[in-house]
């Protein structure tokens, strides 16, 4: 009998049990593409009209990003159904029990940033589609009623669980995409595809590339998550089902990035005045009619974007202290998340600089991803799904020890490649690192950390090979294996 939605989830990231394994590669799309297809990625999708570029350049630029962040992305989607936990317990092979807090620490930077996104930009939607279509007034009480509105139902449904998560999200899928279709219909009249855009000739690669990377972003922020959803699929799945899963979930995102592309360039003309201010925009040239719309997609894409990111950063924080059950740690992960919204929009105003924020994250994630997907290649795709759960356990040992917990060699690649990435990123009028400027003003940050991550990584494994333990019967692909012995696996004994 199927488990009901609004039975709290009790499992952290222990190993899921087999008999309650029952997800979908399907199911792993529509929550992948149920996150995405949402009102943030349609501010996103506005960016490569932001940075000057037509709408043929734009779109351009959107699939370039799309196709390579979903190609990134899809080999993390494996780790979840192998293991049947999270992808950063998983982690632990490659950067030791006690590295594995890397990927914790970046899934809880990611998710309050695209959270805060989701949930200011669907509000800022719902409070301004209300005020053209009732005449509600757009004042703080009203932008900080819909973001606690938002806020607080993202939470309700997070304590709940993968269950009832996986309900908002087939509801989602549907109404969202029908919504931006009906898009389609109310703003067909004003658009125009010869929109030829700002940019000057010598910015255009800069432009190009930044609104790549932008749209980029958008699926790798996914890497740390997926296997928070991807561990309820039985681990005799096929893997090219599963992989096909997440990157089909991305590219389906091409439906709020072109909605968010295409509006954007209506705008430009019809609007200029806002600049900027996409959600401002957007309400200035839309029909009267469409308000209603507008307030629907940013009320269920806040939720399902909300409760995707919102969802895993609970998971990760109880991983990190198993003191905390999932429920607690997400209550308590969603309340500072809640008090950053409310600080961030109306003491601090960090709402311009949040994107920005987002996107080094990113630069920093990417690599770690890098390194997981050539672990996974080197390792033939096997685990000890034991061994891996030593740190929640309060244990020591176990192959995945290596050096009291960490494994140098993936944490060196990872500091490196990340460190060097931050120093090229270029953002223009956003975050220009001390070497942004040599590569003629394109940012080249993603496709370096990229590189670097992966020969660094590579070069380590072949100087210093991991102890023969940790490869399986099959032994190592690329690399060699070393005859270090592997401590036992033992409790922790705790002084009083």
């Amino acid at each position: 009998m199927s488990t009901p939605i609004t039975e709290v989830e009790t499992y952290g990231v222990e190993r899921i049990p087999d008999a309650d394994r029952t997800a979908t590669p399907f199911d792993l799309f529509r929550v992948a593409f149920g996150g995405a297809n949402t009102f943030a990625t349609c501010v996103l999708g506005a960016f490569p009209i932001l940075f000057g570029l037509s709408f043929w350049q734009g779109l351009a630029a959107t699939v370039l990003g799309l196709v390579v962040g979903a190609l990134i992305l899809a080999p993390m989607s494996l780790f979840g159904p192998l293991n049947g936990t999270n992808n950063a317990v998983s982690s632990s092979a490659h950067l030791g029990v006690h590295g594995r807090v890397v990927g914790s620490f970046l899934s809880l930077l990611t998710a309050i940033a695209f959270f805060s996104i989701s949930v200011w930009s669907s509000g800022d939607a719902l409070v301004g589609g209300a005020h053209r279509l009732v005449g509600l007034p757009e004042n703080d009480v009203m932008y900080g009623l819909a973001y606690a509105v938002f806020a607080g139902l993202v939470l309700i449904v997070c304590v709940y669980g993968f269950r009832f998560m996986l309900f908002v999200n087939k509801i989602a899928v549907a109404a969202a995409s029908l919504l931006f279709v009906l898009g389609a219909f109310a703003f067909a009249g004003d658009f125009d595809p010869s929109y030829a855009g700002s940019v000057t000739p010598e910015l255009f690669w800069p432009s190009f590339i930044g609104a790549a990377l932008i749209v980029l972003s958008n699926p790798v922020s996914f890497g740390a998550f997926l296997g928070d959803w991807s561990r309820y699929i039985p681990a005799s799945t096929p893997r090219r089902k599963v992989m096909a899963a997440a990157f089909l979930s991305q590219i389906a995102t091409i439906i709020p990035f072109t909605f968010g592309l295409a509006t954007a360039s209506i705008a430009a003309v019809k609007a200029p005045d806002y600049g900027a201010n996409y959600v401002g925009g957007l309400l200035a040239v839309s029909p009267a009619w469409f308000f209603v719309p507008v307030c629907l997609i940013a009320l269920i894409g806040g939720m399902s974007t909300g409760t995707t990111s919102l969802y895993g950063t609970g998971l990760d924080f109880s991983s990190v202290f198993p003191r905390f059950s999932r429920v607690q740690a997400t209550l308590f992960i969603g309340t500072l998340s809640i008090v950053f919204i409310f600080i961030g929009r109306f003491a601090a105003n960090l709402t311009a600089s949040i994107s920005t924020f987002a996107t080094l994250i990113i630069t920093c994630t990417a690599p770690w991803m890098i390194i997981m997907t050539l672990g996974y290649v080197t390792r033939r795709g096997w685990y000890d799904p034991e061994a891996l759960q030593v740190f929640n356990r309060r244990q020591r040992g176990g192959r995945y020890w290596f050096t009291h917990g960490w494994n140098w060699r993936g944490l060196t690649a990872w500091v490196t490649a990340a460190l060097v990435a931050l120093l090229f990123v270029n953002l223009p009028g956003q975050f220009v690192g001390p070497f942004g400027e040599l590569a003629g003003g394109v940012d080249i940050s993603l496709p370096l950390g990229l590189a670097l991550a992966a020969l660094l990584y590579l070069a380590l494994l072949t100087l210093f090979p991991e102890p023969r333990e940790v490869f399986g019967p099959q032994g190592p692909r690329w690399v060699r294996s070393a005859d270090t012995p592997v401590p036992p696996i033992v409790a922790v004994t705790v002084e009083v």
